[in-house]
């Protein structure tokens, strides 16, 4: 039974550590999104994509909390 819970959490730590360099990679290149000289974009637009990228975080985390459930609140 320890060596399943052994191998649970390598493959967690393995999964994670990838998963969360890939968002951090993609995260620097959105940043380069910001360069006026390349790029045009309004505020509006930068408030869309920084909802989305905050809501998401928020239920991600969210998942980690035992005991916690998604809710769907209008």
């Amino acid at each position: 039974m320890n060596h399943m819970k052994a191998t649970k959490s390598q493959k967690f730590k393995r999964l994670a550590e990838l998963r969360g360099n890939r968002i951090i990679k993609d995260l620097r290149l959105l940043s380069n999104l910001s360069n006026k000289s390349n790029y045009a974009y309004n505020e509006e637009e930068v408030r869309v994509i920084f909802s989305a990228i905050d809501d998401e975080l928020k239920m991600t985390k969210q998942s980690f909390r035992k005991g916690t459930k998604r809710k769907i609140s209008l």
